[in-house]
C-alpha cells in the first residue's frame, strides 16, 4: 500500500508516534517512538531488544499512531464537551452534516500503568 503525500507530511514534522504491539497474553503494549519512512514502509528504530520488539516478532500485528500539528476540516471526532476543550469555548462540533448520526462512547478500563513517570512510584 502507498503512504499518502499528506502521511509522508506529517512524518516530515517529526511527531512523537505510538507503537502498540501484543504482548504474549494479547493484551497491547504501546511505546512513544520515533519513525520515518522508507519507501512505502514506516521505519522504526530500536536501541536493543525490548518488549516491543520481542512482541512484534512473535505477532507482527502492529498499530502505528501520530499526532499531526494540523487538524483536518472535520476538526476532531469527539463530542461537543470534549470539542470545546480541544477546539475552543466556542466551537459548534459536530459539523452540520454529521449532527443526525449516531454517536459511540468506548469506556477503557485500566488494569496496571507502566512505563517512567509521575504516575510510576519511584523505585529505589
Amino acid at each position: 500500500m502507498r503512504i499518502p503525500d499528506a502521511v509522508r507530511t506529517v512524518v516530515d514534522t517529526a511527531p512523537f508516534a505510538h507503537l502498540t504491539t501484543l504482548n504474549a497474553d494479547g493484551g497491547p503494549q504501546v511505546t512513544v517512538v520515533w519513525v520515518d519512512i522508507e519507501g512505502d514502509d514506516f521505519v522504526v528504530g530500536h536501541m536493543g531488544e525490548r518488549r516491543k520488539t520481542k512482541n512484534v516478532r512473535h505477532d507482527p500485528r502492529v498499530a502505528l499512531s501520530m499526532l499531526a500539528t494540523t487538524m483536518s476540516p472535520m476538526g476532531l471526532p469527539l463530542l461537543q464537551k470534549l470539542a470545546r476543550r480541544y477546539l475552543g469555548p466556542n466551537v459548534e462540533f459536530p459539523p452540520p452534516q454529521f449532527r443526525n448520526q449516531p454517536g459511540f462512547v468506548t469506556r477503557i478500563t485500566p488494569e496496571r500503568f507502566g512505563g517512567v513517570g509521575i504516575w510510576s512510584p519511584a523505585k529505589h
